[in-house]
């Protein structure tokens, strides 16, 4: 049977291309995805292959609709050895025009909806005495973007969640790791990019910010390439606490600790083509 490996958002996108390689090689997939139908193709892709695998719809945000599927998956596998939360929203604008309620939203689906997944299984991991839990997590999460503070603020409340939670179930063998990805050739930039209304006073900067994003997003790396490396992490025995998806993030990430932060901030405006 392999690893059982949970997987959420797993309809489409780098969640989906995890599930298909795992399953692939074998391991048992459980997940869900709020989009139903992404989530039946998913099903029907899988069917028939080595892998067995317990797909659904189901949103992050229901609480017991989450509690009722790990009772499911315990009770047809019996274990759980890698729980991966990968359900995430974007968020985009100038912090002093964005909608508070939206914001809110984001927080419930990025980082309460990790928190909700994890809570869920951490009592079975524990039992068994072993396990992996992995965050979906972003460049972002320590490197702040502007025209990103929501998104960013959820990615750093990740990152911060994952970092003091991990002392506290290390002691029952569970290990936890962080995937920070930064740009990857998906749709999901495009989804939430959307320019300031007019006599805005950040419209300009925040033209040139979404022009530079989308021609960074033309070399990203694809879903499948991205895949690739997630699945690295999920099937180590001992994952690193911080993994990348591509040299660039890796190189980022260095220089964001070491030089001063006059001196990053000056590098992430020139990239991102915003300075003033």
């Amino acid at each position: 049977m392999g690893q059982v490996i949970l997987i959420t958002g797993c309809g489409e996108g780098m969640g989906r291309e995890v599930a298909k390689l795992l399953a692939s090689s074998g391991d048992t997939i459980a997940g869900f995805d709020v989009d139903e139908k992404s989530i039946s193709s998913l099903a029907n892709e899988l069917r028939g292959g080595p892998g067995e695998h317990l797909l659904m719809p189901l949103d992050i945000k229901d609480r017991q609709g989450i509690l009722a599927f790990k009772d499911a998956v315990i009770e047809k596998y019996g274990r759980v050895d890698t729980v991966l939360s990968n359900v995430g929203i974007g968020f985009f604008g100038p912090f002093e025009e964005i909608d508070l309620d939206k914001a809110l939203a984001c927080f419930e689906i990025n980082v309460i909806g990790a928190a909700a997944i994890f809570q869920a299984f951490i009592p079975s991991l524990r039992a068994q005495g072993s396990g992996k839990l992995v965050a979906m997590s972003s460049l972002v999460g320590r490197i702040p973007f502007p025209f990103e503070s929501i998104y960013t603020a959820s990615k750093f409340a990740i990152e911060g969640m994952m970092l003091a939670m991990r002392l506290e179930v290390m002691p029952f063998g569970i290990h936890c790791a962080i995937i920070e990805p930064a740009q990857v050739s998906t749709t999901f930039a495009a989804k939430i990019h959307k320019l300031p209304p007019e006599g805005s006073p950040y419209r300009e900067r925040a033209r040139r910010f979404i022009a530079k994003d989308n021609v960074m997003i033309k070399t990203a790396p694809t879903p499948i390439q991205a895949a690739r490396r997630i699945v690295k992490v999920l099937k180590a025995e001992k994952p690193p606490l911080f993994s990348q998806i591509d040299a660039q993030s890796t190189f980022f990430l260095a220089l964001n600790r070491w030089l001063p932060v006059r001196a990053r901030d000056i590098i992430l405006e020139s990239v991102m083509d915003i300075r003033v």
